[in-house]
């Protein structure tokens, strides 16, 4: 887990850090002010911080040598708690030792190996200590201007990098974001009081449930909402965070600058900018932890015809037993595959399909699974579902969303043999329109459309929608459940789209309209019919090799550094490529060198 914790001047920041890192036991403080000063005043200050500190942390100075806080951070041991105090003692280092206080952009390469650093850092949990000075005027001192505009720069960056960021003012603590990480690994989630001061850290939310996973080729079992604890408030207007949008543009930038054979990656290039803008660095790298959800939630009435909850047990039992398609294609991507037991949904076309409570409960399901996925380590969700009359469902809730016709958005009803249920098909178009005409004058706001029409697997989804963008975590979508639920999910917080990444739309037309809508452009067109979540599987391995071919490729004038190393550009190009790949889900795979001679 890694922290930052912002502040001005006395705000109590160094206190609330400290405090975070309090029950950890042994710690590793890192002191970036420089040594030697003459200046009593902040000798005293940092006689002040040493005092505070317990006996048992382990103290380390970086005094003029601010390059080595990055080297440190890089070499952490999970085991390890880390506190970094503070970045503007770093970043004055940094200028002091290039002697050029006249260029604010002389630091943005050090800025860079220091955030990521940040990111790569293995250590259990590492809290980092920074000024926020872009709250005052401008300073009159070239100097001044210098160290604000770099230190915004820093501030941005290392935030990027972290899972949680809080602002200290008044010795009050505000979690910007990842308030509801407070309470893990060592870190904890009511208040705590410093050695010096009263800096209360409050949590935003409770501790996640620790959920099952099992492997797509082994056996498991099933989650359901009845293993989660109390539920959490959900309300439109919902502040989350968004993909760096400037290192998206950084990654597309840099593609132009690769010694690619051809055009290039033609239409998976937004794949390489949209992973620049959810991991926050230009050089994305491949989805190394995928995790699929596969949500069955059943209905019954109208929007089940020509369904059956027997067929849906016996799709999860498959998955949970490893023999379903969508386990293999998961083994093949190196996923690990969570099932989880959704609230069943009475029939919407009569009455509301879920009340209130079910709702709430769904819906903290959902962000607590994203939540545990995030703390394990996840990189990618991948949503899938299975439960009997879903797609009416969804294709309800886009329609009342969007204004589609339900006749026009409703797939053909197709069953296990082939055959094609037409009488099926027309009383769910019935049932759909008759749900409609039965909330005709209902509020659209997303709590109430999800118990009006939505059901337990869609609030499910949505909530792993809401808790996916809290966490800075991307999610491939390719069926209609989650795309009805990723609408719904955009009304609680309109940054919840940016995260979702659309490898095909198989022609179906409630997601082909529900993702116009979203601006959610598909990659392929592989029209793949073998269930929800399994076009986003088949397409990973590829996305995956995008983002290798990427990474790995050297720049134009790589022949040149080539040469300085003493490689020819082959042997670089193939260090490269053994560099990316050997963190990939496809790691144990051995490395077979290319023959460059044929």
């Amino acid at each position: 887990m890694r922290l930052l914790v912002l502040g001005g001047i006395r705000s109590g920041k160094s206190e609330v850090a400290e405090a975070l890192v309090a029950g950890a036991g042994a710690v590793r403080y890192v002191a970036t002010a420089r040594s030697g000063t003459s200046d009593d005043g902040w000798a005293a200050r940092v006689a002040a911080h040493r005092a505070r500190r317990p006996d048992s942390w382990l103290t380390e100075e970086l005094g003029d040598s601010p390059d080595r806080l990055a080297e440190l951070l890089t070499g952490a041991k999970p085991e390890e708690t880390i506190l970094v105090d503070d970045l503007g003692g770093w970043l004055s280092a940094v200028y002091d030792t290039a002697g050029d206080w006249s260029d604010p952009a002389a630091a943005d390469g050090q800025i860079g190996a220091l955030a990521d650093a940040v990111r790569s850092c293995a250590a259990g949990l590492l809290v980092l200590v920074g000024p926020e000075v872009g709250l005052g005027v401008l300073p009159a001192t070239e100097a001044g201007r210098t160290f604000a505009d770099a230190s915004g720069l820093l501030n941005q960056r290392v935030a990027a990098a972290c899972d949680g960021v809080a602002l200290v003012v008044a010795g009050e603590v505000t979690w910007l974001r990842g308030g509801e990480l407070v309470g893990h690994a060592g870190v904890r989630d009511t208040a705590s009081t410093a050695a010096s001061g009263a800096a209360a850290v409050r949590a935003a939310a409770p501790a996640p449930v620790e959920p099952f996973v099992f492997e797509a080729a082994g056996a498991g079992s099933v989650l359901s909402t009845a293993d989660g604890g109390d539920t959490l408030s959900f309300s439109p207007g919902m502040e989350l965070p968004l993909p760096d949008e400037s290192t998206a543009h950084e990654a597309g930038e840099r593609l132009l600058t690769l010694r690619l054979n051809g055009a290039g990656l033609g239409g998976l290039t937004p794949v390489v900018r949209f992973a620049g803008g959810v991991q926050g660095r230009p050089d994305p790298r491949p989805f190394q932890q995928p995790r699929v959800l596969v949500l069955r939630g059943d209905r019954s009435g109208g929007f089940a015809a020509g369904d059956s909850a027997e067929a849906a047990d016996r799709r999860l039992d498959e998955v949970v037993e490893g023999t379903a398609t969508i386990a293999m294609l998961a083994a093949t991507a190196g996923a690990s595959v969570q099932a989880i037991d959704c609230p069943d949904a009475g029939p919407a076309e009569l009455h509301d399909a879920l009340d209130d409570s079910a709702v709430d409960a769904a819906l903290t399901l959902g962000w607590r699974l994203a939540d545990a996925a995030a703390n394990e380590g996840v990189d990618m969700l991948v949503l899938a579902s299975c439960g009997a009359g879903s797609d009416a469902a969804a294709a309800a809730v886009v329609s009342v969303l969007t204004g589609g016709e339900p006749a026009a958005l409703l797939g053909r009803v197709v069953d296990a043999s082939g055959f094609v249920d037409d009488a099926a098909w027309i009383r769910k178009v019935g049932a759909i329109r008759d749900a409609r005409h039965r909330i005709r004058n209902r509020s659209r706001e997303p709590h109430v459309m999800l118990s009006m029409l939505g059901g337990g697997d869609i609030a499910v989804a949505t909530g792993v929608v809401l808790g996916a963008a809290s966490r800075r975590l991307p999610i491939m979508v390719d069926g209609p459940v989650a795309i009805a639920a990723a609408l719904v999910a955009r009304d609680y917080g309109a940054q919840t789209r940016h995260w979702l990444l659309m490898p095909d739309h198989g022609d179906n037309p409630t997601v082909k309209l529900a993702a116009d809508v979203l601006g959610a452009a598909p990659l392929l067109q592989l029209r793949l019919a073998l269930g929800e979540g399994a076009t986003a599987l088949t397409a990973l391995p590829l996305v995956n090799t995008a983002l290798t071919i990427a990474a790995a490729t050297p720049p134009r004038e790589a022949s040149s550094a080539a040469a300085e190393d003493g490689l020819s550009e082959q042997e670089r190009i193939e260090s490269e490529i053994q560099r990316v790949v050997a963190d990939s889900p496809t790691a144990e795979m051995p490395y077979v060198k290319p023959s460059w001679e044929d």
